[in-house]
């Protein structure tokens, strides 16, 4: 097997790379770079820069790699943005998505896994979000991604290519300092960013129906994510037929105001959080039921939220030295 991996050297992709070329999986990353950095790669794995929206450079890679089976992390992530730049999420995200799945048709490749997202499912009422909970994104960014299994589905029954589809709940820490997050848009790095700017960080609400009135979330370290990859690869390697749709997390909720005084414990920097007032759609609780991945997979999380602070506030100190890093 050689797996092509979209979006290789980003946050998520080079973990994802490199789990699967520790386990002995043969890799060839592929990156526009616009949020990938190289040298998060080793250098026994192949980049190839350019888009998955550039079908002649698809079939060429896939060709010249004997690729046998695919990853597609490439996408554009930013629920904000999205809401702002919506023709440009659909074009990217569902657009490079369709090419990709073209030339893998085409090359007559059998194994797709599909980076999906908890955003499908939107703001659902209730205590653990399952497979089968309805689907109802409540942003763009949340749609291409919804849009995009239903493709991956289509094409795997057209074209007889396995597939799996990983729904992802909230993304933190860092295998390795080096290979850490190293935007400010989730919400432990943007906790960081204020704490290092000497400001108190903030919450958007704290009158939610939840036990301290901020809202809760379901955080996954980013190398157990890793890990669900390479399990979801080796299940299609395997002769997995079909499709598969899973929950990526832990099954356990941890609320902004835990996360918070958290934060403060690894960094040492304590100060009290300002409240400020909610953010439109952010949901009271999503929390994942991961028993499907367990069943399915044979895959359940390992590492907790202090690990995911932990290693993500070193990766924090070595992007973003500054007052507080220490």
């Amino acid at each position: 097997m050689t797996w092509l991996i979209t979006g290789g050297a980003g946050y998520i992709g080079a973990h994802v790379a490199r789990a699967m070329a520790e386990a002995g999986e043969r890799v060839v990353a592929l990156d526009d770079l616009s949020a990938g950095i190289p040298n998060r790669l080793p250098e026994s794995i192949p980049l190839v820069r350019g888009s998955s929206l550039d079908a002649d450079l698809l079939k060429r890679v896939l060709a010249d790699h004997a690729v046998t089976g695919v990853v597609h992390l490439a996408a554009r992530k930013q629920v904000g943005e999205s809401v702002d730049r919506p023709t440009r999420y659909y074009q990217d995200n569902v657009g490079g998505l369709a090419t990709l799945l073209e030339a893998v048709a085409e090359a007559g490749i059998k194994r797709f896994v599909f980076s999906s997202s908890a955003a499908v499912y939107g703001n659902p009422d209730v205590d653990l979000i399952t497979e089968d909970t309805p689907c109802a994104p409540m942003s763009p960014y949340g749609e291409t991604k919804l849009a995009g299994e239903w493709l991956v589905r289509a094409a795997g029954r057209a074209h007889g290519i396995a597939t799996v589809c990983l729904r992802y709940f909230n993304v933190a820490g860092a295998a390795a300092p080096e290979l850490a997050d190293t935007g400010v848009f989730n919400v432990i790095p943007m906790v960081f960013d204020r704490l290092t700017r000497d400001e108190a960080p903030r919450i958007f609400g704290d009158d939610y129906p939840t036990p301290d009135g901020t809202c809760v979330r379901d955080y996954i370290h980013v190398a157990d994510l890793a890990d669900a990859h390479l399990t979801a690869a080796k299940r299609l390697a395997g002769g997995a037929t079909g499709d598969l749709t899973v929950n990526i997390g832990r099954g356990e909720g941890v609320s902004v105001r835990e996360l918070i005084t958290l934060i403060g414990e690894v960094s040492g920097d304590t100060r009290q959080p300002v409240v400020e007032p909610r953010r439109p759609g952010d949901a009271p609780r999503a929390v994942a039921s991961a028993a499907l991945a367990a069943r399915e997979l044979g895959w359940s999380a390992r590492r907790g939220v202090r690990e995911m602070v932990e290693s993500a506030w070193q990766g924090w100190q070595l992007h973003h030295a500054g007052p507080q890093a220490h």
